[in-house]
């Protein structure tokens, strides 16, 4: 029925079922249609890699292999992977090997070659592997799991944490959560592994661990035995110093903790949704906003819920819509909260600031608690600021630091910049620094109020905390760059596109090749950014500009 557009449609259908069951009968036949409905090179590619992947799982191993085998002559580079896993499981890692080495030989070699080379070798030749694999792709999650296995087996606990934590500090893998909960074990710190597996719940509620034997709520409650428990009063006091300490992981354990008792479950879910979605998990983070709609305890908080559900799903003027429904029922916090976030972000006229600035103080009026007036009080501070009223803004920011908004001290720093006061935004963010448990966000915004030097030591803390903030990378090259370090500055782009395919990044690495008089690799970048955003106006510029230039 849908003739040309088919590919685009199985391609949906199959990705759609392989997050749902990648084995099912289902998945194999939407891959099979797939392939079938695929016209060019690329799209055979896809598709024979997927089915691949599929035949793989479900140990059709025979199957398998000339489809890897076809996605590979057609130049789908990964499907190496599959061939030599293939290889290996009939016992020849040494002609695994050779395929892997044949690849890594003819092209620039990637993080997961070196993480796949690392599966067939043994003892210090594989550690170098998957540091290697680590050190161009920093978002790999194996070398960092094996790293810490390892260390544990050594008994050295402390040491396999800190590796774990490394991975953790950016990037929320349950796999990982997992292993640190086996840390935390062998430290007998159970109040710390009762964190992580209340965490995992939250993310996957039906989880298993140890390879699938046993269900995460079984060993949560046998490490529950282990923990004094906490009374409601107790756990609110748990909650508001994990979310001064911008400590998300704890905050989310504690408040699953808070659901098998408390009655006001949908204000819960609504606060689990709003981690959620700052951990960047956006499907557990809807599904925790659909569960405080199904607990809201009035029609009023049900209608704010649907808001927020309709405003994260770009539904804009329905949300809008829903917390005016809201507001005529009963006049709430989260209700005029949720009309000033949508009203100030979905609108650039200038005189929209003091409807924002009215909403909040609305929300101010209204019972809360501190957690949530906090944020208001910082948002309110934030459009102070904007509108260039720096005093009342410094008001805002000091009385939300005064019940525990520490995120706060990033508005007072940008207030004493604007005041030209770059010591004092630099004290700021240090204490800001200071008391946030995950604070890559705070270097960042720290290296903008000192000098060069001590900018490139708050950057580089910034890429090992968290390697996919995107700002470093372009600062640096961009100081090489002024340096006519030409060659050093696109260098230091190509190792973050690596693994992150930034517009940004490939804006400014299209930029930097013309600079240089290498009009293909521009063009080449211009078009890998306009794939990403075929509207970005500055990319099709300088698309137009180099294209113009090509012989």
């Amino acid at each position: 029925m849908v003739g040309n557009a088919s590919f685009s449609l199985y391609c949906l259908l199959s990705e759609v079922s392989m997050s749902t069951n990648p084995t099912s009968d289902v998945t194999l036949s939407f891959l099979e249609k797939l392939v079938e409905s695929a016209s060019d090179s690329r799209q055979k590619q896809l598709a024979l890699h997927q089915l691949a992947c599929t035949r793989f799982l479900r140990k059709d191993y025979a199957e398998a292999e000339p489809l890897f085998s076809a996605a590979f002559s057609a130049g789908h580079l990964y499907s190496v992977v599959g061939l030599a896993r293939l290889t290996s499981l009939r016992g020849n890692k040494h002609f695994a090997l050779k395929l892997l080495d044949s690849v890594m030989s003819s092209r620039w070699p990637l993080g997961w070659m070196y993480q796949e080379r690392a599966l067939y070798l043994d003892g210090d030749s594989k550690l170098e592997n998957l540091n290697k694999a680590t050190e161009l792709d920093p978002t790999l999650t194996y070398p960092y799991m094996f790293r810490a296995a390892f260390l544990m087996k050594r008994q050295s606990v402390e040491a396999a944490l800190m590796e774990i934590n490394r991975i953790l500090g950016f990037k929320l893998v349950l796999e990982c959560l997992e292993l640190r909960f086996c840390c935390y074990l062998a430290l007998e710190d159970y109040r710390a592994a009762l964190c992580d597996v209340q965490a995992i719940l939250t993310l996957a509620p039906d989880y298993r661990m140890i390879g699938g034997r046993v269900a995460a709520k079984q060993l949560r409650m046998l490490v529950l035995e282990n923990v004094e428990q906490s009374t409601t009063a107790d756990c609110w006091m748990q909650l508001y110093d994990r979310w001064s300490s911008v400590d998300d992981i704890g905050s989310l354990s504690v408040i699953y903790q808070m659901l098998e008792s408390d009655t006001s479950k949908g204000v819960l879910y609504f606060r689990q949704s709003l981690l959620l979605l700052r951990l960047n998990c956006p499907e557990s983070a809807m599904r925790s906003l659909q569960l405080a709609r199904e607990h809201a305890a009035s029609d009023h908080e049900r209608l704010v819920y649907e808001g927020w559900i309709l405003y994260d799903t770009g539904h804009c003027e329905e949300g809008l819509q829903k917390a005016e429904a809201s507001i005529a029922i009963q006049r709430s916090f989260e209700a005029f909260f949720l009309k000033a976030y949508a009203l100030a972000d979905s609108s650039l006229d200038p005189s929209t600031s003091a409807t924002v600035v009215s909403l909040l103080e609305d929300a101010l009026r209204c019972p809360s608690d501190r957690l949530r007036k906090g944020q208001a009080l910082n948002n309110l501070g934030s459009v102070y600021v904007d509108c260039g009223k720096l005093d009342l803004a410094a008001e805002c920011y000091i009385n939300a630091l005064k019940i525990g908004h520490t995120r706060a001290h990033q508005g007072l720093a940008r207030v004493h910049f604007l005041r030209n006061n770059r010591t004092g935004a630099y004290g700021e963010m240090t204490k800001l620094i200071e008391k946030a448990r995950n604070n890559a966000s705070a270097y960042e915004k720290r290296s903008e109020y000192c000098d060069r030097e001590l900018t490139k030591a708050d950057l580089q803390m910034v890429t090992k905390l968290d390697p996919l903030r995107v700002y470093p990378y372009r600062y640096r090259a961009a100081v090489l760059m002024d340096n006519h370090k030409e060659k050093e500055a696109i260098e230091e782009l190509t190792k973050a596109i690596a693994f992150k395919a930034d517009l940004n990044l490939l804006h400014l690495r299209a930029a930097f090749h013309e600079h240089i008089g290498d009009i293909s690799s521009a063009l080449r970048d211009c078009r890998a950014a306009l794939s990403v955003d075929p509207n970005h106006q500055e990319m099709l510029e300088l698309h137009h500009r180099v294209n113009s230039q090509e012989p």
